[in-house]
């Protein structure tokens, strides 16, 4: 049963506004219902999200909350002028205190980049991306010169959706490498590895969670048994220790915060973007 129901009001994908919604939100012991209106880029538009948030409060009986990032002032001025929720406007709160402080305008822009097809940060994403999807899961020891960072780890310890998000959020061409059986027994990283050793972080988990996790993928197999994962775990983190590899505990991190120790530890410039 959700507590409160939160609007996403912007005149591009909502994503700026959603993202530092739900970074506020996260602050309270609530389960919001989210409701996105992307594109509200025109004052009829704006009329039409203000009917649908005033009929939700008048239907819940509670003030809905509003998170807006809209630069046309027209539409934002329907938005305040008639929403009955409590609107929490990023640009009015941020951006124009900025612009008196800094005496100069915003560009006010929706989204990041006016033209993000010729951006040259845009295209290094798209590259990383292609680079860590093409490197999943050990498939490819090419071109791992290039790599920025290779993460390893037990299968379904994290390391694909931080791939990932080291890829989309940093710009970073990361592959991954799952341990595998072979590996322990041979007592050493895979030999493709082994020349980059100084770009390798290794990922670890608890076993009672592992197991968790890999019986919602293969119910009572041998792979997803307590025993199996308790093997797994503690070779992985023997090996990572025998090689000097620095590691971390996935298992009550977030994905954010398991890629921003790794980016303290491996890449630290690249936090300031």
């Amino acid at each position: 049963m959700h507590t409160r129901t939160v609007f996403f009001v912007s005149d591009g994908t909502g994503i700026t506004a959603e993202t530092f919604g739900n970074a506020v939100l996260a602050q309270f012991e609530i389960k919001p219902r989210h409701v996105r209106l992307p594109f509200t880029d025109t004052v009829d538009k704006a009329h039409q999200a203000v009917r649908r948030i005033n009929h939700t409060a008048e239907m819940e009986g509670l003030r809905p909350i509003v998170f807006t990032t809209l630069a046309n002032m027209d539409v934002l001025e329907v938005i305040e002028t008639g929403c009955k929720g409590m609107l929490l406007d990023m640009f009015g709160t941020f951006v124009r205190p900025l612009e008196i402080e800094l005496a100069m305008k915003s560009n006010h822009r929706i989204g990041r980049f006016s033209d993000v097809s010729k951006s040259k940060e845009y295209n290094a994403r798209i590259q990383a991306i292609d680079f860590s999807l093409a490197h999943d899961d050990g498939q490819s020891n090419r071109d791992l010169d290039n790599a920025d960072v290779i993460l390893v780890g037990v299968s379904r310890s994290g390391k694909t959706p931080t791939s990932l998000y080291l890829a989309m959020q940093h710009g970073l061409k990361a592959a991954n490498y799952p341990l595998i059986p072979e590996d322990f027994e041979r007592r050493q990283l895979p030999p493709a590895l082994m020349p980059h050793r100084k770009k390798i972080f290794g990922l670890t988990i608890q076993p009672e969670r592992l197991s968790e996790i890999r019986n919602e993928r293969r119910p009572n197999s041998r792979y997803a048994s307590i025993e199996n994962c308790r093997h797994e775990v503690s070779e992985a983190e023997a090996m990572m220790r025998r090689a000097g590899i620095r590691w971390l505990s996935t298992t009550t991190k977030s994905i954010e915060e398991i890629a921003t120790t790794i980016l303290q530890e491996l890449r630290p410039e690249r936090l300031t973007y």
